[in-house]
């Protein structure tokens, strides 16, 4: 099976996790963040990440939170989605952010390298290969 045919469906998030300049493991979102990555047929993904127990807005209001409360909200939050591209001869995923919680990745096409075995899918940042990513298939 190829591994267009593989990927697609959607993934649960297990581990994300990555290393600071002295070579620690790091986990950005925390060890128990969470989130789906999601792989269509016609071509088109979406990651969705975050931190666990972010606080709610005070006001309750999704567009009205304070500016400090908004800030720690996109802190704990990663999310992008777009067209996908496989590589099968190098096992990479292309990503093109057209869609982004980040504004900076807007327009960027971003590798990704992966590998599956059985229900589970790791990834890693083909800018960035200290970024890990281990995702399980939900049935």
């Amino acid at each position: 099976m190829t591994l267009q045919e593989q990927i697609i469906g959607v993934w649960s998030l297990i581990s994300y996790q990555s290393k600071d300049k002295e070579r620690n493991i790091i986990y950005p979102l925390g060890k128990d963040a969470t989130g789906f990555l999601m792989y269509h047929p016609e071509g088109y993904m979406s990651a969705q990440l975050m931190r666990q127990k972010r606080p709610a807005y005070v006001s309750g209001d999704s567009h009205k939170g304070t500016k400090d409360e908004m800030a720690k909200a996109a802190l704990g939050y990663m999310s992008y989605a777009g067209k996908y591209e496989v590589i099968e001869e190098t096992n990479t995923l292309p990503h093109h952010m057209e869609v982004s919680m980040n504004p900076t990745w807007l327009g960027q096409q971003q590798p990704r390298i992966a590998s599956i075995e059985g229900d589970i899918l790791r990834i890693r940042n083909g800018l960035n290969p200290n970024q890990k990513l281990i995702w399980k298939r939900i049935p």
